[in-house]
């Protein structure tokens, strides 16, 4: 238990308890909570900051609403483990899906240079060294989603000359426990194409076949973008409802 005590100076145009959750943010963000664990009692943490209880306990509720902490009733509260696969099958439906998660097939592996797009939403300089991977998704033994998938070398390094036959269907946990790299957040973006033949072939559709196409930004705690992916899938297939209120 830290002794430590944190003496908080409002930031200007922040009020209290938001300048109180930012420095929350900064240690969660630094490591000394990883995702998963819990954080020390709202008194323990009032007391180190130098707060009164309620605003530490307002400062707790702007980070659930920002979805880095999450309360359990009769647990605690603890750091948000992040996403687990936010599936792109949610824009998709297909016949006879089960809601089985896909098998996941990895066509092709390879270090390139990463192309000016993908570099940029990385963040990373120009034509610097990137993991790309090719990724065929099957529900039973039909091919449903073809993704391209982008990753920073200098996280993903050790994904590189691996076993591929070891790795997950699912992704992003697999990123958490490998490479210990948590995916917080994503921001995926619709548009529609035609498929070339080649990809084509690998979805078991028609050359020049309308496609759903997703473009995924997505960023780990400390807003770094840490995967740049590109999913297809037949459009005639595509299904996406949003309630408006």
């Amino acid at each position: 238990m830290s002794s430590t005590i944190r003496l908080l100076s409002a930031e200007p145009g922040l009020s209290r308890y938001a300048s109180l959750a930012q420095a929350l943010r900064s240690r969660v963000v630094a490591g000394e909570w990883p995702p998963g664990s819990a954080l020390p009692a709202e008194s323990q943490l009032a007391s180190e900051h130098g707060v009164a209880l309620g605003t530490m306990r307002r400062a707790l509720e702007m980070l659930v609403e920002q979805g880095f902490i999450e309360r359990i009733h009769g647990k605690g509260t603890f750091v948000r483990q992040g996403l687990a696969g936010a599936s792109m099958l949610r824009f998709f439906r297909f016949d006879g899906g089960t809601g089985e998660i896909p098998v996941s097939r990895i066509l092709q592996r390879s270090q390139v240079s990463a192309p000016a797009m993908v570099s940029r939403t990385l963040g990373i300089g120009a034509g610097e060294p990137v993991l790309r991977l090719h990724r065929l998704r099957l529900m039973g033994t039909h091919p449903r989603l073809l993704e391209e998938i982008w990753l920073p070398l200098d996280l993903f390094a050790s994904l590189a000359e691996d076993d591929l036959s070891a790795w997950d269907d699912l992704l992003y946990p697999m990123y958490a426990r490998r490479v210990q790299v948590h995916v917080h957040r994503a921001l995926d973006e619709i548009s529609f194409a035609q498929l070339s033949a080649c990809q084509a072939q690998h979805l078991a559709l028609p050359a020049g076949h309308p496609c759903a196409q997703v473009q995924r930004s997505a960023f780990d705690f400390t807003g770094r973008c840490v995967e740049v992916r590109t999913t297809r899938g037949d459009a005639h297939a595509f299904h996406y409802t949003v309630t408006i209120t």
